[in-house]
């Protein structure tokens, strides 16, 4: 009888009423719960509870989770109550005398501003501001009003809106950063939750030290040995005339990359005893003094008209009005972290500030700690790849004959896909060509990736050892993709002229030794094949150094991926219908997703930067060899886990099916089809889909809808270059080519 009692109860319970998505985040918020607590506690994803807080489009849990998390929100509305009156979503306009913020105050909290601008008490707070964790995602800004109009005098009477999460640190109250502006003869500070600032100094030192006296800018550490962000001031072009520099550089200065140092204000800096890095005052510039003890005294500068922000991965954020990009930055900055210059330097500067070199000891006898290495980190001092991991020009290879071309058997070369082949007759009877792309396809390489955190060793003769990172020189070259190993006991017949060879970037079968990642040789094993390498250098001290750098760009772009509407754990056809046209639903936020894409390219490829002029000469060491994070292996074995991670769904797919790729771009791979949606040829089965092969999602390593064509189009395209095998991925998503493009 007890059994049954237990199964009435389960099932009342999976029937567990929930409250509407914007109380279960007041209840949430009131307690100082973050998604990551709610999520551990219930034991489910982070991006899950945020779908069920989502108020444009809320899931509703099920199972236990539903009345675990029913019997939270109950006991949460016991201790805060919702307020006798309608919650109050947004503060009412003000009049001329009360001028208004640059964003809608909320009244659910609200944060107070400094001192010397302290605003008047709200009319109605339903709550305190809510504690949260520092790596917490918040829900995006409310977006400000484009053509807000904020009179002299309007930042001692400004209202803030809801304060971001991962901000009530009292040091860093109003944000990461904010964005200076001059309004109407008076210059203003907007920072990222609505807040403006009055900005009393004259003169960009002044700006320094009010930044780091009064402003209270800036954000936790990351981790336990990590430091604080440093405050980050953008500065607008009316700001730039404010306080003497350039609206834009003259081409000389862009090309150095800085202002001459004979520059009035760099003057300034120096007599008031401020320092500038190497890169002097450019589109990203440090003002700092040396640290005295654990105190920092450093401030970012971002300019937006100096190009500080690329378009092509910051859109017209730089042209935005300054509430607008304080917002984009501020979530930015809030997820991922403060801009410590582009994306790919913040993607950089992300991994150290989550695995710091090194980190406080334990007390010794009298007592003192002393500072030693981080375990899990990439250590202070930079360590020389192995000859074959080096690029051209290094100083390992300086004495190769001049003009020597190093060949596979002398080169590692790990890249994306770059792949296409003529279409069958069969093919050509279809009547489109859809792209499919997958989802933050480097990012989920690194995740979970065991990767080299020393020197490496080499060996001679070595047995390989799939768990073991490092280059390997193995000839694959009788590797057969006709017929290949899918599992235990289990091997396809395909046909391996229609498949890329998984070794080589081009898609060419290798034709002798070469040198490959261990993730690629790992692959040639899981086919079936033997695998003997004849020599290899690996890295016996290795670790999971990507993990931290995944999980945090993973919640940063699934939440922003949220704002605009589209969640984990769609049905297929619902995902679909999502992504069209979710960069609509808020322009700003559309950027911050284009941002967080970059910097996970951007970081991976500054592991392995090449010479940026300086002079340099080849056989000479350039500047970012001297970085512990100059790690070209690492970037090469992400490369390499995320080729072979797509052609592993390539070849599930062909197996089953007995469909097979036209083209292949980096993530990006191109199906002939009937119809013009992914679904009209990707096997789901009662909204299944083939195990190990593609599957329709917003989570990395799953796939969206990159665009659609017309068979027609392909093959005039082709014929217009004269190249049967030009790739068609390139060109898929919007079918633009111009006569100009030759392919390449």
């Amino acid at each position: 009888m007890s059994e049954l009692f237990d199964a009435v109860d389960a099932l009342v319970a999976s029937r567990a009423p929930l409250p509407p998505a914007e109380e279960r985040k007041r209840l949430r918020v009131a307690h100082g719960l973050t998604l990551d607590d709610v999520a551990g506690a219930l034991k489910v994803r982070r991006a899950t509870v945020s779908a069920w807080e989502s108020v444009k489009k809320p899931t509703e849990p099920r199972g236990p989770e539903r009345e675990a998390y029913a019997r939270l929100l109950k006991q949460l509305a016991q201790l805060y109550p919702a307020p006798a009156s309608a919650p109050v979503t947004a503060a009412p306009a003000p009049t001329p005398a009360q001028a208004p913020s640059a964003g809608p105050a909320s009244a659910a909290a609200v944060t107070p501003a400094p001192e010397h601008t302290q605003p008047p008490a709200p009319a109605a707070v339903t709550q305190p501001p809510a504690p949260a964790a520092a790596t917490a995602a918040p829900p995006a800004a409310p977006r400000p009003a484009r053509s807000a109009s904020v009179p002299p005098r309007a930042a001692k009477k400004t209202a803030p809106a809801a304060t971001p999460a991962g901000s009530t640190d009292p040091r860093f109250e109003n944000g990461p950063l904010a964005v200076v502006d001059v309004r109407d003869g008076q210059v203003l500070a907007y920072c990222t939750d609505g807040l403006v600032l009055d900005v009393p100094a004259r003169s960009i030192p002044a700006l320094v030290d009010w930044t780091l006296r009064e402003a209270r800018l800036g954000a936790p550490k990351l981790t336990g040995p990590g430091k604080d962000a440093d405050p980050l001031i953008v500065l607008t072009e009316a700001a730039l005339e404010r306080y003497g520099l350039p609206v834009t550089l003259t081409d000389e200065e862009r090309h150095a990359g800085r202002i001459p140092e004979g520059h009035k204000v760099v003057k300034q800096l120096t007599r008031a005893q401020w320092k500038l890095t190497k890169r002097g005052f450019g589109p990203w510039a440090r003002i700092y003094r040396p640290a005295t003890g654990s105190e920092r005294a450093c401030v970012q500068v971002c300019i937006p008209s100096w190009n500080a922000l690329d378009t092509r991965h910051w859109g017209d954020a730089g042209r935005l009005p300054p509430a607008e990009l304080a917002r984009v930055l501020g979530v930015y900055a809030t997820r991922v972290m403060t801009p410590r210059g582009s994306t790919a330097v913040t993607g950089l500067e992300l991994m150290t500030a989550l695995h710091p070199p090194t980190r406080a000891s334990e007390p010794d006898a009298a007592g003192r700690r002393h500072s030693e290495h981080n375990p899990g980190s990439l250590g202070k001092d930079p360590v020389d790849c192995a000859p074959c991991e080096a690029p051209d020009g290094h100083p390992l290879l300086k004495d190769l004959p001049r003009f020597h071309v190093r060949g596979p058997e002398e080169k590692l070369l790990e890249e994306a896909y770059d792949w296409a082949r003529p279409m069958t007759d069969a093919e050509c009877t279809l009547r489109h060509l859809v792209g499919i792309d997958v989802n933050m396809a480097f990012a989920a390489g690194a995740n979970g990736l065991v990767v080299g955190l020393g020197a490496p060793t080499h060996v001679k003769n070595p047995q390989f050892d799939p768990k073991l990172p490092g280059s390997w020189l193995v000839d694959l070259s009788h590797v057969d993709l006709s017929h290949v190993k899918l599992g235990k006991d289990k091997w396809a017949q395909l046909d391996a002229d229609l498949l890329p060879s998984p070794f080589t970037p081009k898609g060419e079968r290798p034709t002798g030794p070469a040198w490959y990642a261990t993730p690629t040789v790992a692959y040639a094993a899981e086919l079936g094949y033997e695998v003997h390498p004849s020599e290899a250098y690996v890295r016996h001290d290795n670790g999971r150094y990507l993990d931290a750098w995944y999980h945090r760009l993973r919640d940063a772009y699934l939440a922003t991926m949220a704002d605009l509407g589209v969640h984990a754990d769609m049905a297929p056809a619902d995902f679909l219908t999502a992504m069209d046209g979710h960069k609509d639903r808020d322009p700003d936020l559309a950027i911050v997703v284009s941002a967080i894409k970059a910097t996970v390219k951007g970081g991976l490829g500054k592991l392995r930067e090449r010479p940026r002029g300086e002079g340099w000469r080849p056989g000479e060491p350039w500047r970012a060899l001297s970085r512990p994070t100059w790690r070209p292996d690492i970037r090469a074995a992400v490369i390499s886990r995320t080729r072979i991670n797509l052609h592993r769904k390539i070849v599930k797919h062909a197996a089953f099916t007995g469909q097979y790729p036209v083209a292949v771009l980096s993530d990006c791979v191109v199906y002939a089809a009937d119809g013009t949606s992914p679904l009209d040829f990707l096997p789901y089965r009662e909204g299944t889909p083939l195990p190990g092969g593609f599957k329709l999602g917003v989570n990395p390593g799953l796939v969206k809808h990159e665009g659609t064509q017309t068979v027609l189009w392909g093959e005039e395209v082709r014929e217009r270059f004269d190249a049967p095998d030009l790739n068609l991925a390139r060109y898929i998503k919007d079918g633009t080519v111009t006569d100009t493009d030759n392919g390449e």
